[in-house]
């Protein structure tokens, strides 16, 4: 299954890529997110509250940002589990200038296991690309602060 979609942000290009790699505006911006731990470069322990239809839980696993071309475009790699499955992704963010703002286009992978792959699977289209936006629109207010701090 692949999922993807494309924001617009009021924020200049450089302010999204610096929220992006910035570890505590990812843990203030990812919905659900109760702890983002860096384990090296580009790489974080995550533990995240989600709820998929009537499935709620816990994941816990791993994120990393790899494939990083300044400023316009990285992958990401998220790999958790929570009592009634598990996920495997990946995903791609492309970065464009459209006017003062950033295009953002993404598109995702992901492979589900267990209760969630079984239940699941239906609604995890519709959940990615309401978190996804609710992500981004976190983003968009973090470089929007940034860049007026530049000013």
């Amino acid at each position: 299954m692949q999922i993807d979609g494309e924001d617009l942000l009021d924020a200049p290009i450089d302010c999204v890529w610096q929220a992006l790699n910035d570890p505590a505006v990812l843990a203030r911006c990812v919905p659900g997110v109760t702890a983002l731990v860096p384990t090296g470069p580009d790489a974080y322990d995550a533990e995240i509250k989600l709820a998929i239809g009537p499935l709620k839980g816990t994941f816990k696993g791993t994120v990393r940002i790899t494939e990083q071309v300044p400023p316009e475009a990285m992958t990401l790699t998220v790999d958790g589990a929570a009592p009634m499955g598990g996920v495997n992704a990946a995903g791609r963010l492309a970065l464009e200038t459209q006017g003062t703002g950033t295009l953002v286009r993404w598109q995702a992978e992901p492979k589900l296991r267990g209760t969630l792959a079984t239940v699941g699977a239906r609604l995890i289209g519709p959940v990615s690309k309401q978190q996804t936006t609710a992500f981004l629109k976190a983003i968009e207010a973090e470089a929007r602060q940034l860049a007026s701090s530049r000013r």
